[in-house]
């Protein structure tokens, strides 16, 4: 490996989304992953919703993110093929408790500036999606569904024909501020070290991200970078398909947290609920029966149709969190660390949900940084 002028940690949606952007203008780029190949952990196990900003904060980086994540995203899937279905959005109230609640959510997504976004009674519910129950909802119009491993393979072939380096199989085990940048070691799959150095280095590592900051000298608990595991569980649907909604259907939120379980409809006539989140300490994915019961009297409040029987364990994510238990929303940590003594250093840390479909204002962001190094 030469040295490079930009090096980019992670081949996750993000990292793949900045080199694709950063190709288009910079050269001797390298974009290096641990794994075999692109998307191995929370890009390939996630709902791969399009966003509309309904649920952040005001003022949180996430919300404007995914909003002009969410135009981008539309436009990059249309004029390069890429599948995806503008299905809309229903967070549905099935009781009088959650039409209260409703107000907030509305208000808060005004806010954030989501898209025609507006309160639809049961009559309008109905002829959205007849099989639903519910007396009133938030109409969420520019929600959808992306096929986030072609998302993924376009960034890929583009930033490689642009000339991008992507290595696969290998690994930052070291990293240390020199002179003018940094140096970096890299590890194979046998085991061999190989150090190379680089002007910028941009951390998408994910699940990993918090120690390559800790690798530079960053006191990860100090600067609250340590990632938590939260690991989103899903079941999915094997009967009755032909009645499940074409469009996204969420509960309004529970007081625990989230969002809820919903229907993750999927580009190809398949079906997920889900997902319900738990904390973990440990990168695990095994999904068992025992928490039948609750997917499916959770979904039963609006889907009435829905039996024990049509749904069975699917699959897990690991979301990137940097919250811990017990505490409130985070927002996405994205700074060029240079008040650390670390110019050219530009964390993401805790870049969890929406961050599919913040992916492609991530890389126009992390762009401008970079433009001002």
């Amino acid at each position: 490996m030469q040295n490079s002028n930009i090096t980019i940690i992670g081949a996750g949606v993000v990292g793949l989304a900045i080199a694709y952007y950063f190709s288009e203008k910079y050269n001797n780029i390298y974009l290096i992953e641990k794994h075999e190949s692109f998307g191995r952990e929370t890009s390939s196990r996630n709902s791969e919703v399009i966003h509309a900003s309904i649920y952040y904060p005001r003022n949180f980086i996430k919300g404007r993110l995914c909003l002009r994540g969410n135009e981008l995203m539309y436009d990059l899937c249309k004029i390069h093929k890429i599948p995806c279905i503008n299905s809309g959005k229903l967070i549905v109230a099935t009781n009088e408790k959650e039409e209260m609640q409703l107000p907030f959510w509305f208000k808060l997504a005004v806010n954030n500036g989501a898209k025609g976004v507006r309160i639809i009674n049961k009559d309008e519910i109905k002829s959205l999606e007849p099989n639903i129950s519910a007396n009133l909802a938030i109409h969420c119009p520019s929600s959808g569904i992306v096929d986030s491993h072609e998302l993924m393979k376009f960034f890929e072939a583009t930033a490689i024909n642009n000339g991008v380096n992507v290595i696969y199989n290998h690994e930052v085990s070291g990293f240390k501020k020199v002179y003018d940048g940094f140096e970096l070691t890299v590890k194979d799959k046998s085991g061999c070290d190989f150090n190379y150095f680089s002007n910028i280095v941009i951390n998408t590592a994910g699940l990993g991200s918090g120690s390559i900051a800790e690798m530079v000298g960053i006191e990860i608990d100090k600067e609250g970078y340590r990632i938590n595991y939260h690991k989103g569980i899903y079941f999915r649907v094997i009967r009755q398909l032909e009645k499940y909604p074409k469009m996204l259907v969420y509960p309004v939120p529970p007081e625990s947290g989230g969002v809820g379980i919903h229907t993750t409809p999927d580009l190809y006539g398949g079906m997920r609920l889900g997902p319900h989140f738990i904390w973990d300490d440990k990168v695990e994915y095994s999904v068992d029966d025992s928490m039948h019961d609750f997917f499916y009297k959770s979904s039963k409040k609006f889907l009435p149709f829905l039996d024990y029987d049509d749904i069975v364990p699917d699959m897990a994510g690991i979301m990137s969190s940097v919250q811990k238990p017990g505490e409130g929303m985070k927002d996405f940590i994205i700074r060029h660390e240079y008040d650390k003594g670390l110019k050219g250093l530009i964390n993401l840390i805790g870049i969890e949900s929406p961050g599919l479909t913040a992916a492609p204002a991530i890389a126009e962001l992390i762009l401008d940084m970079v433009n001002m190094i």
